[in-house]
């Protein structure tokens, strides 16, 4: 076997799941594959924390430098078969930016996990809706391949006139969850994981939450969001668990109901439903608004429910709490739903053959 050398372009290091789960927790399984992969991370850790905190102007300003660094290492590259690019290789600048230093005969496949293009074509900002919006149909159309996670930007890519499309829906290495029982134990445990980010979403239903918890005594944890979430509820003392990539798999084993609440808007239709195959990988039914890729992974009524006002919400909750056969029922087919389609063991071949294609081999 021929072995293709890839340089990656990633956003961040592995503290960014963006980039950790479309792309780096593959680089040992494509090795596998003859694919020996170099990652350039645009932003440090440092940069995301400074986000995920509330400081978002001093992560702008050092953005800058970033960039400044990502041209340098595109111009200094040494020689590979292929470019992987994470979504596009400078946020809020201009295509040509992009073309000048892509413009060699080097091809390159790009990814995207959610709407990036709505950060710029939908933007409140008049000038970047004029100079930028159509910017990642450019970079889709340039690309020997586009890689997406759900139908939503497929469509997107077909529409900007990629030549290829292929949906690698976001995985789970499924050998890092443990399924465990807890049908039996007297306090369900209502779970939620994601990052300050995302903790909004939760927070839209609170008011749900907290009724549901105290009619049927029941608990909720937080996984990954800011310790101040837990404030805004009233009756009910939320567990905020710290997230971290170690101990993520055993803090969801620790649930009894997953949950995955979304507005429905064109940026949340981008998401990849990633939450979702995570507390399925535990064995875990969940509830999750109908909405996106959460459509595609919950087979209403078989693995999980899926929601679209508080009354389906209370409801679908309040079935699962009250029947803890039904949970392990819907658990196990969650568990062999990710073994089957949302497993890294069961996409790797799939990337490693289109990156191999697309590096000319």
């Amino acid at each position: 076997m021929k072995r293709i050398k890839v340089l990656l372009f990633s956003k961040y290091s592995r503290r960014g799941p963006s980039s950790r789960l479309r792309s780096l927790q593959y680089l040992p399984l494509l090795k596998e594959h003859g694919i020996d992969v170099q990652v350039r991370s645009l932003f440090p850790d440092a940069y995301l924390e400074s986000l995920y905190h509330g400081h978002a102007r001093a992560a702008r300003y050092s953005g800058l430098w970033y960039g400044g660094r990502r041209m340098l290492e595109l111009l200094k590259s040494e020689a590979f078969d292929l470019t992987w690019i994470e979504g596009e290789l400078f946020p809020y600048l201009p295509m040509w930016i992009e073309s000048a230093l892509l413009s060699t005969k080097r091809p390159y496949v790009v990814d995207y996990d959610d709407a990036l293009f709505h950060r710029y074509d939908l933007s409140s900002n008049a000038l970047v809706r004029r100079l930028l919006g159509r910017k990642i149909d450019q970079v889709m159309r340039g690309a020997h391949c586009v890689t997406v996670g759900n139908g939503y930007l497929a469509e997107r890519a077909s529409s900007a006139g990629a030549r290829r499309i292929e949906i690698i829906p976001t995985a789970v290495d499924d050998g890092r969850y443990d399924v465990t029982d807890h049908a039996g134990d007297q306090r369900p445990v209502i779970g939620w994981i994601g990052s300050p980010a995302t903790e909004n979403y939760v927070l839209d239903y609170r008011a749900l939450l907290e009724k549901v918890c105290v009619e049927n005594n029941a608990r909720l944890m937080l996984v990954g969001a800011q310790p101040a979430a837990a404030e805004g509820f009233d009756k009910v003392k939320p567990e905020v668990v710290p997230w971290s990539e170690d101990t993520e798999a055993e803090a969801i084993a620790r649930m009894d109901i997953g949950i995955m609440p979304l507005r429905d808007s064109p940026w949340e239709r981008g998401k990849c439903g990633y939450k979702i195959v995570q507390y399925m990988a535990c064995g875990l039914p969940v509830v999750a608004s109908s909405v996106g890729a959460n459509i595609d992974i919950v087979n209403h009524g078989e693995n999980g429910f899926l929601a679209s006002n508080d009354s389906e919400w209370r409801g679908s909750l309040q079935r699962l709490i009250d029947d803890p056969r039904l949970r392990r029922r819907m658990g196990r087919a969650g568990r062999q739903c990710v073994e089957d389609h949302y497993s890294i063991k069961t996409q790797a071949p799939r990337l490693a053959a289109l990156l191999r294609d697309a590096g000319g081999v």
